[in-house]
């Protein structure tokens, strides 16, 4: 299934005056990313999943349409997913983003990323003899 595209469009128009914001395709659906986080998605599933941490999740799954995301088998503990009724009114998505935007905002700053030696800058290796 793909990713509600109009979804996709009130979630970037929400967040069009935060800073650092870049869109991801990932899962199936448009991941919504803030200093290279995710913070929320319109998933390719159906819904949207909101990054909230893991102590807020467990608060968060017992509202009306939340679970925990699933992938597989496994329970995401940083994500919830919410079914559209969750997010019907522009003041519920606007509630939801806020809750992604302030885990992400607690989370440490991650490290600069390391720059790769290109290959044409590695030493040639030469065999040994033996």
């Amino acid at each position: 299934m793909p990713y509600d595209e109009k979804l996709a469009a009130r979630i970037r128009a929400l967040l069009s005056d935060v800073k650092d914001v870049s869109e991801r395709k990932m899962m199936g659906g448009v991941c919504f990313m803030v200093q290279d986080r995710m913070c929320c998605s319109a998933s390719g599933k159906g819904g949207m999943l909101v990054r909230v941490g893991p102590d807020a999740q467990r608060l968060a799954s017992s509202e009306p349409h939340v679970t925990p995301m699933q992938m597989g088998a496994r329970t995401m503990k940083d994500f919830v997913r919410v079914t559209a009724e969750g997010y019907r009114t522009d003041a519920a998505l606007k509630k939801w983003i806020k809750r992604g935007l302030d885990f992400v905002a607690a989370m440490p700053s991650k490290p600069p990323a390391r720059k790769r030696a290109s290959a044409k800058a590695a030493p040639k290796r030469v065999p040994m003899a033996r």
